[in-house]
């Protein structure tokens, strides 16, 4: 299963990318959890520019998410704690996937499971429906969601992250993303296990755990007391593990964290990303991602490029 061609373009072909067997008009995606699904932000973004869209997270059942507060700011960032609230897979074949179908750019569905097993099934219908409707490019797997109330973080044992991949690589033919989790000591182990189990791309990474305390009347200040943290206050520590994994393995690699301006999305394309998903700058600005598409090209030609393509990786390395 290749990506739909009828929801590339490109309008300038100097953006396209390829990340194996998923083609985008561009390297620019929004994230999974700050883009809604999709039909919300339609009368704000036009769809047409990105290069693609991850609606919100789905699990197998319909979640209500953890309690609140679910939501803090941080000096230059963001903790969360929603929980995955969702209304279940059923519902989202039943009442997205038509509306996502009809968006003029690819969507690559993002899924979590409790088990391997789960994980598996819910891919299975998605690709059963995928093959006769057509809707989706690609599959990304959150394997390392961190605020999840006696959830697991599948992405912190290799072991887990192979064993998920693995099952879903059996039932899922398309562009298969995993979602790694920088809580870790070192992300290459995960990594690596997800490339040998299967994975076409890595997204790197999801958020850092952290906490934020009301010191005056000496509680957490979220109700699940720990959340992820997100946005700009992350970029640094996320371009190091880009990097990192770039060097050493040869699959495609989208980066995720803290990308709020065009100098964020040449840092990590040069540093080995072949894509960048904006996250948490969509909700201090949902207009960002199409911002980031018009700039492109006046990046490229301030390092002679030609392409995006060109760029990529192309930092020097001791």
């Amino acid at each position: 299963m290749q990506s739909d061609p009828a929801k590339i373009g490109p309008e300038d072909p100097r953006l396209s990318v390829r990340l194996g067997p998923l083609r985008l008009r561009n390297p620019i995606l929004t994230a999974s959890g700050t883009f809604g699904y999709v039909r919300e932000m339609a009368g704000i973004v036009d769809l047409s520019r990105l290069g693609g869209v991850v609606p919100k997270t789905i699990t197998l059942q319909p979640r209500i998410g953890n309690p609140p507060p679910r939501i803090v700011e941080t000096p230059s960032g963001m903790l969360n704690s929603i929980g995955l609230d969702n209304d279940g897979l059923e519902h989202f074949l039943q009442v997205h996937l038509p509306y996502l179908r009809t968006v003029p750019t690819q969507v690559i569905v993002n899924i979590a499971g409790k088990t391997a097993d789960e994980f598996a099934v819910m891919a299975e219908r998605l690709a059963e429906a995928n093959a006769s409707e057509g809707g989706l490019a690609g599959l990304e797997l959150n394997l390392s969601c961190p605020n999840v109330a006696g959830g697991v973080d599948f992405a912190v044992d290799p072991t887990l992250t192979a064993a998920v991949v693995r099952q879903v690589r059996k039932v899922w033919p398309g562009p298969l993303l995993a979602k790694l989790t920088p809580n870790v000591h070192s992300i290459l182990p995960a990594a690596q296990a997800a490339v040998e189990a299967g994975a076409d791309i890595l997204s790197l990474v999801n958020t850092f755990l952290g906490m934020a305390v009301d010191w005056r009347r000496r509680v957490p200040v979220l109700g699940n007391v720990t959340g992820g943290l997100s946005g700009p206050a992350i970029k640094p520590m996320v371009l190091r593990l880009v990097y990192q994994a770039a060097g050493r393995f040869s699959v495609p690699i989208i980066a995720i964290g803290g990308i709020t301006t065009i100098d964020d999305v040449m840092e990590f394309l040069v540093a080995g990303a072949s894509a960048v998903q904006v996250g948490t700058a969509n909700f201090f600005d949902p207009t960002v991602s199409m911002k980031l598409v018009a700039q492109l090209p006046q990046a490229l030609d301030v390092l002679g490029a030609c392409s995006v393509s060109e760029i990529i990786n192309s930092i020097r390395r001791p």
